[in-house]
């Protein structure tokens, strides 16, 4: 089964050239488009004071992880975690960009560019000119935005991944998915799976109401060969 982790960020601003650093990170492990339950969760102390604007947008104070790990403590995890899997994002280059400066900072390996999938581009490309923001994708496809006060990583990446399976099929193929796996479930426990009964069940048909019925059928459609057909079937 195809595996893939959708990731989510929250920063103290835009630009980790300019100083901005990563304070939380969220994972949700999926496999063929459906979540697994596994999560990764980890708020990261940035080494820098969390500016009020950035603050208003997640609601991370600088009290809040002040004792949290910092990311070279947590990147061994992280990147175990993620394994080999393409990692799915909104506007990935803006979370790409924080873990590739995080990880570099730490002299591990960079995830290959070519492993990031962007829902935003996703979306742009199935949806051209309209919104595209996580939150007008959730509204569009319906899905429940009322834990999301304020943002956050595990937050967003679980809303992501009901959206990132919207864009790679819908509901269609999650009702599909679940129909082979309950199949796949009744087999493998032994239950018993459509197919030719073992015993014909006994006509119920009486002689007298079938004589009718052919009478009629020759009387007024002047034609017995459908009858006979179902017969011989």
């Amino acid at each position: 089964m195809a595996r893939e982790i959708v990731l989510d960020t929250e920063t103290t601003g835009f630009d980790p050239k300019t100083g901005d650093r990563l304070i939380e990170i969220g994972c949700i492990e999926i496999e063929d488009l459906l979540p697994t339950g596994r999560t990764f969760h980890r708020y990261v102390n940035p080494e820098r004071l969390i500016p009020a604007g950035a603050i208003a947008v997640h609601g991370i104070t600088d009290d809040k992880v002040k004792n949290a790990p910092k990311f070279h403590q947590i990147v061994g995890d992280f990147l175990e975690f993620v394994g080999d899997a393409p990692i799915i994002a909104h506007n990935a280059n803006f979370d790409r960009a924080f873990v590739e400066w995080e990880c570099a900072n730490c002299g591990r390996d960079l995830i290959p560019v070519e492993r990031w999938i962007d829902t935003l581009q996703l979306a742009q490309q199935r949806f051209p000119g309209m919104p595209n923001s996580l939150d007008a994708l959730c509204r569009r496809f319906k899905i429940s935005l009322t834990e999301r006060t304020l943002h956050g990583a595990l937050i967003d990446a679980r809303l992501l991944a009901e959206v990132y399976l919207e864009l790679k099929g819908g509901k269609a193929r999650k009702l599909d998915l679940s129909m082979a796996a309950a199949v796949a479930a009744k087999t493998h426990a032994g239950g018993a799976t459509h197919g030719a009964r073992p015993r014909p069940l006994t006509p119920r048909l009486t002689d007298a109401e079938a004589a009718a019925h052919r009478a009629f059928l020759e009387g007024e459609i002047k034609s017995t060969s459908l009858w006979d057909a179902l017969d011989a079937a």
